[in-house]
């Protein structure tokens, strides 16, 4: 049942660098807002190295999210750990449903992030979690001493190598473009290790396996072969968290448009972070746009009360 009775000035989507800067500077301005998350961090959590965020020279994921959530709980705010299903216009505000209730904003912030691609081949659901992931930070260690496969030829691809390279025994990369996409130092340091096999202009065609994975088959040049892994990693990008609303205009790859200010095509629903269509998807880029949708909505608030 609805509660009419408290509507919060604002309501943010996400705790990702997006949503959680958001959060911080609409605790300065001293909005009543409400911050809905499924975790804390979003796919930050997973980076195993960020050396690229000012400030720190070197830092993990984990340990970053904890300094941006160490931050935050700084100011007092309400916070609950409940999946969005719906963020619809009512009337003059927005009604953002979960599992669990309806709650009421004057102006939302969709700061979902992104989840990884799937390369949807026979054998990659039946062995998800069976051989098969998609975060080598999370799994990497359950694959010591084997042979696994890495899928994506991308920084994600490079970075989860790189790790695997101190636990794997061999590591194919497959990239199905003619070249690999990452950043050359990645690339060279990978390399350096001795225990990757690159395979570019590569098809995954199927994934084997019995109660496990077993194997991966691959098309190059036309020709077809079966490698023995027991693990596999899927790093071939990610599509934006954009289902839960469909009041807005989204772009080819489902981002959310936003012009500068992070305002969507719906007037009081803003947007920040991966989940857009603003280019690069960086840690920094995301938490500067969160500052920016949280400055917007307090200004869009503002004006409204005039």
């Amino acid at each position: 049942m609805a509660d009419f009775n408290k509507i919060h000035d604002l309501i943010i989507v996400g705790a990702g660098p997006a949503g959680i800067t958001a959060a911080i500077y609409a605790a300065r301005k001293r909005m009543d807002f409400l911050v809905l998350t499924t975790n804390i961090g979003g796919q930050v959590t997973y980076s195993s190295e960020v050396d690229n965020y000012t400030g720190f020279q070197y830092i993990t994921g984990e340990e970053l999210v904890a300094k941006f959530y160490e931050h935050l709980k700084r100011y007092n705010f309400d916070l609950k750990m409940e999946e969005v299903k719906s963020i619809k216009p009512h009337d003059d505000m927005f009604n953002v449903k979960t599992d669990y209730a309806n709650y009421f904003g004057r102006t939302v912030i969709v700061a979902t992030g992104r989840r990884p691609r799937e390369l949807n081949v026979p054998g990659e659901r039946e062995f998800k979690n069976r051989g098969v992931t998609y975060c080598a930070t999370c799994d990497a260690p359950l694959f010591e001493g084997m042979d696994v496969a890495v899928v994506g030829g991308g920084n994600a691809g490079l970075e989860a190598v790189l790790q695997l390279t101190k636990i794997a025994s061999k590591i194919y990369l497959f990239e199905i473009m003619p070249q690999l996409k990452a950043d050359p130092i990645l690339t060279e340091k990978a390399l350096a290790s001795g225990k990757v096999e690159v395979w570019t202009s590569t098809k995954v065609l199927e994934i084997t396996g019995e109660k496990t994975v077993n194997g991966i088959r691959v098309q190059r040049a036309g020709e077809t072969t079966l490698l023995p892994v027991q693990g596999i990693f899927v790093e071939i990008g990610s599509v934006p968290n954009s289902e839960i609303v469909d009041s807005v205009e989204k772009n080819q790859w489902g981002e959310i448009i936003v012009n500068c200010a992070c305002e969507t095509s719906y007037p009081g629903l803003f947007a920040a972070g991966d989940v857009t269509s603003v280019p690069e998807k960086q840690i920094i880029i995301a938490a500067g746009e969160g500052c920016k949708a949280a400055l917007s909505a307090f200004r869009h608030l503002s004006r409204k009360r005039i």
